[in-house]
Order: structure tokens, then sequence, then C-alpha cells
């Protein structure tokens, strides 16, 4: 039998979420590193990013889902100065009990 207050508690945790990106198109250059980190750090979302050998940037994001979500719509959509986005690829999508990183950083 369930008490009053169990709903509350599961209403009331905040469910975390993890993804795997690939932005495709013109993203090599340093302001689309940058400007990834500002929108991560915007939203409070914890991960990487990194140009690839297949000029392509990669990372992940953690986060709360709706904060998750609104990442990736951007890494979809927004273009940047000297910037073309062509695709976004998420992969590895799953709920997390718990961030695995402290902050959101740019690997070179």
């Amino acid at each position: 039998m369930q008490s009053a207050m169990e709903p509350t508690r599961k209403m009331s945790r905040k469910k975390l979420m993890s993804v795997d990106f690939e932005v495709f198109g013109k993203v090599q250059g340093p302001y689309f590193k940058k400007y990834t980190a500002q929108v991560a750090y915007s939203l409070h979302l914890k991960g990487w990013c990194m140009n690839s050998d297949r000029n392509t940037l990669k990372g992940v994001v953690e986060g709360r889902v709706s904060d998750v979500e609104s990442m990736k719509n951007w890494l979809k959509k927004n273009d940047r100065p000297q910037s073309k986005i062509d695709a976004a690829i998420f992969s590895e999508e799953k709920e997390v009990d718990f961030i695995s990183y402290d902050g959101f950083r740019i690997l070179i």
C-alpha cells in the first residue's frame, strides 16, 4: 500500500539523462566548440565536446531531461557564425542516476 507522500517523492525526483552527439557540417572552427560549451553551460549541462578526425564535433551531455532535449534541439538547428550544421546524430541516450562529469569541457 502506498502512502500519500510516495507519489510526491516520485514526481519531485528530477530525471537525469546522458546522450552522445556528433554534429556534421562546417563545425571544425573554434567558434562552434565555444558556442556549444556556452549553450551547455547556460543549460547547466555537464560533459564535453571536441573536434573529431572526421571533421565533425563529437561529445557527451548530461543533465536534466528537459535541458538535454533543449541542447539536442540547439545542436540540430542552430548555425553559428562561420559554421553550418548539416546533421546532428544522437546515440547512447539513456536515463542516468547521477552526473558523471563535473563541468562542461572543450577537449583538444
